[in-house]
């Protein structure tokens, strides 16, 4: 009853989708998200500087070097500054400026990039020369002095480019080797000062026009982090003078991994000598700049010029756009922007032609999601709740473990199904599989759908052994098969790793419901990890099975909900939907090369990758295996296996073209992005932002109910599995009453941890939460899938022989992602098959099986020599 009231509520809201649609086509031009800009106190130099070294170390502001006009500015020849000034933060939160200090000798328009050692400074000009030289200035607190600390000189001279980092490696673009813009060049260095002998390394050059004054970026593209180069100005080949200088506007992005350009989407207007930062995940903002409209009438206006525009531009790098990004109260130029703490710091620079500022100015993003609204907190409330009256409903049911953890066995075999798929679902699959498809490709896709792949498996190799022994716990079996040592081997390795699933489950599920409501992430796993445990600890298995399967309707129903409005707020809808998808490669589902630690996944990666995750969820997993046993017969716990995995294929195709519904959508309205936002939360900023109200309440309630759901599979299943595998094989307890008692009690306390990790998971620095979630499954899981194999397939492996190869497995994967580059979707594969080898060559110096495991193999023991004579005796007599 309660399901057929959520599907027809779900198949009511879609009358509201074409007011949705409307809402979405008529969006403001504006971005989600702005940035507040605050003024710090002024440079010391009332003049300003031009192209100073700007740059942070120890948590101080250092600006050094630099040029300008002395008044009257249209009057004098350019000076050229030696002077260093650094801002401290005092005790009382106030900040001052440090004056007195200096460089060894005066520079500007060097370019500039921070990194963990200090300031690298690279080239500059000092009025005479363009430098080859590089240092990096720190700012040595002890003594309230900068330092100066050499580096290797350029490969040529360089002054007007920019330089940006990527961790500690720094990479300078373009720029001068003269004082003359027919000097230009488009190469691109790098260095890596952290390197025991640091040496500039000369990569291949922007395949742009040569070119100064340009703006250089590193952000991430969905894919890998990559530099970006855009704008600047060049001297025509033909025209000399200012009258031959071009302003630019087109932009070129070089992936290091790859080492490969590509050109990307010209910028709306030429821009020249500004400053550009990255903000969140995948944005560009160019905060300042000029675009060159006054620049043959500059000397003509003199002061009279205006300034230059004082208008933001943003770029998104998954969806290749640009947009307005509003006005600004000032435009600095000629000058690097740097970040300190969680703002840009831009300090001094030229306002106008020779006239430069002493404001400095702090710019830090902000959040723009619109509020979620009474009608929506209404509905997430009452429909956690009614989560919670289902564990309460189930309370009474429990009489004692078996209860408790496998239902009476007398579950319906469709809802077990559910249950399994949503197992499998939770809201890893519901935002960060979309997420992941919208920031890249259908690449991953093919994984899932090994799930159908590896089900004949589980129903005709793993089902049949569970259910012959009458299994509680997965483990049981391999007891019987080894020995006990292997049984608590896995049954830790199966409790270890559901503890960190529930950890990377609910902070996802945190971090996007901190985005659209005023909880903050932390705040948000307390609540789930609170309902959780009540619910669970009350309910049992059948209180989750159940609330699996609601889940279930309320996922894929909202999920067709959101593809619908996607397709249909884009533009061209449905008819340019695929037309754009498959143009811009988001259709790609398949790279044909054999390197395993390509992020381009290779197509033998996803599925030897896919069918091994699936093999060890399937069959070595206690929190799937223990549906086989909630049904009241094999029959029925297949058919709960096949429908999981039926269901799994157009879930499948409807999450990953979710993701590309998300990407040709915000390609249509980029201004509806957040820049705050990070990639794995998009799921959740469109449910907030473009769904009807009350619709995107139960869709986000769905996604937050179904992160607890699968929280509370994993606190039911690790506490059967230490009852079943630590508690009773050693007779701890003396009643049934105690051993549910202790059920209950370590079910609260796995959901407790549980919620810990979570707290500690909750990070802004997860690039994808769902490649942590695949190496997790397959450092724990992969281990366990050996096992199973070893067990199944082998008759001569003994439990010493298996649980060595469990144990050497376990330490290969743990040194897996410290020492090689191996692709995580490749983990549980290579467990499975580390375990399984080392195990099986072990069999062949250790004894046999000493006990009968008759029936726990898919071998037959061999008949002895006597009975095939006297079988073929019988047969001659006859």
């Amino acid at each position: 009853m309660r399901i057929s009231l959520l599907f027809t509520y779900l198949l009511a809201a879609t009358a509201s989708l074409p007011t949705a649609i409307a809402q979405t086509s008529s969006s403001s031009a504006t971005l989600k998200a702005t940035l507040q800009w605050q003024s710090l106190p002024d440079l010391p130099d009332a003049l300003g500087v031009a192209g100073p070294f700007v740059g942070v170390h120890s948590d101080t502001l250092i600006v050094a070097g630099g040029a300008n006009f002395p008044e009257p500015h249209w009057e004098n020849d350019k000076s050229w500054h030696a002077d260093a000034w650094v801002m401290t933060r005092e005790a009382d939160g106030s900040l001052q400026w440090r004056t007195g200090l200096a460089l060894d000798h005066p520079v500007a328009y060097g370019a500039v990039a921070a990194t963990s050692r200090g300031v690298v400074c690279m080239g500059g000009d000092d009025g005479q020369q363009v430098a080859q030289r590089c240092f990096v200035i720190v700012w040595d607190a002890a003594q309230e002095t900068i330092e100066q600390r050499p580096l290797p000189q350029l490969p040529e001279p360089c002054a007007y480019g920019a330089a940006t980092a990527i961790g500690e490696v720094v990479y300078l673009a373009c720029g001068q080797r003269g004082a003359t813009l027919d000097t230009a060049s488009n190469h691109l260095w790098r260095l890596d000062p952290s390197a025991d002998s640091p040496q500039w390394e000369v990569l291949p050059p922007c395949p742009g026009p040569p070119r100064a004054f340009n703006m250089t970026v590193a952000q991430h593209n969905g894919f890998d982090t990559c530099i970006y180069v855009f704008g600047g100005r060049r001297q025509k080949a033909d025209v000399a003078g200012p009258s031959g200088v071009e302003p630019l506007h087109d932009l070129y992005e070089y992936n290091p991994h790859l080492n490969l350009w590509r050109r990307r989407a010209d910028l709306p207007q030429p821009l020249m000598a500004g400053t550009a930062v990255a903000v969140g995940q995948s944005h560009l903002f160019a905060l300042s700049g000029a675009d060159g409209t006054l620049m043959t009438r500059a000397d003509s206006l003199k002061l009279d010029h205006p300034g230059f525009p004082k208008r933001m531009l943003a770029y998104h790098t998954i969806t290749d756009t640009w947009i307005d990004a509003g006005e600004t109260p000032a435009n600095p130029v000629a000058t690097p922007v740097v970040r300190w703490g969680d703002r840009f710091i831009l300090a001094s620079g030229e306002i106008k032609p020779r006239v430069c500022t002493s404001e400095v100015w702090a710019v830090a993003p902000t959040i723009g999601a619109e509020p979620f609204g009474s009608v929506n907190f209404t509905v997430l409330t009452l429909y956690l709740l009614a989560m919670v009256g289902v564990g309460v409903y189930f309370a009474s049911k429990n009489k004692d473990t078996d209860d408790y953890f496998r239902g009476g066995k007398k579950m319906l075999w469709w809802a077990s199904g559910c249950s399994i798929f949503a197992t499998m679902l939770s809201s890893v699959t519901f935002m960060a599989i979309p997420a992941k498809a919208y920031a890249q490709d259908q690449v991953y896709l093919l994984g899932n759908l090994m799930i159908p792949v590896v089900a004949p498996i589980a129903v005709y190799l793993a089902l049949p052994f569970f259910r012959r022994i009458d299994a509680t716990s997965a483990y049981e079996y391999l007891e019987k098969r080894f020995n006990r040592p292997v049984r608590l081997f896995a049954s830790a390795s199966f409790t270890l790793f559901h503890i960190f699933r529930m950890g990377i489950v609910m902070s996802l599920a945190a971090l996007a419901l901190a985005t659209i409501t005023p909880l903050t992430p932390t705040q948000s796993v307390l609540i789930m990890g609170v309902l959780s445990v009540i619910y669970c600890t009350l309910g049992g298995v059948e209180a989750v099975i159940w609330t699996d399967t609601i889940q279930t309707v309320v996922l894929l129903g909202g999920a067709l909900i959101c593809f619908a409005v996607m397709i249909a707020g884009s533009d061209g809808g449905a008819g340019d939907f695929f037309s754009t998808a498959l143009g811009d490669g988001k259709l790609h589902f398949a790279n044909f090369h054999l390197d395993p630690t390509s992020a381009s996944l290779a197509i033998w990666v996803v599925l030897i990758g896919g069918i091994g995750q699936n093999i060890s969820s399937y069959t070595a997993d206690q929190a799937v295996v223990q549906r086989y046993m909630t049904t009241p017969d094999e029959r029925r716990a297949a058919g709960s296996i096949w429908f999981a995995a039926l269901l799994s294929i157009p879930a499948t195709f409807l999450f990953y073209y979710m993701g590309t519904g998300l990407y040709v959508f915000y390609k249509s309205h980029p201004e509806r992005l957040d820049p705050t936002f990070m990639t794995d939360q998009i799921l959740p900023l469109f449910i907030a932002n473009e769904l009807p109200m009350g619709v995107a309440g139960l869709i986000v309630a769905g996604i937050f109910a179904a992160a607890q759901s699968t929280v509370s599979t994993s606190m039911n299943s690790t506490a059967t599995a230490v009852v079943t595998d630590f508690l009773r094989p050693f007779n701890l307890l003396q009643s049934e009453r105690a051993y549910l008692n202790s059920a209950r009690a370590l079910t609260f306390g796995f959901g407790v941890l549980g919620t810990v990790i979570g707290l500690l998971f909750v990070s802004t620095e997860i690039r994808s939460l769902f490649d942590q979630f695949l190496k997790v499954i397959g450092l724990f899981m992969g281990v366990l899938g050996g096992l199973f194999a070893l067990g199944v397939l082998t008759r001569r492996v003994s439990g010493w022989a298996a649980l060595l190869g469990a144990v050497f497995g376990a330490a290969v994967m743990g040194l897996l992602p410290i020492y090689s580059n191996i692709n995580s979707f490749l983990y549980a594969a290579i467990g499975i098959a580390v375990c399984f080898g080392v195990g099986y060559l072990l069999s062949l110096f250790l004894p046999a099986p000493a006990h009968d495991i008759e029936g726990l193999t898919l071998l037959k023991q061999p008949e002895p020599i006597s009975s095939i004579v006297t079988s073929e005796q019988t047969k001659s007599h006859t």
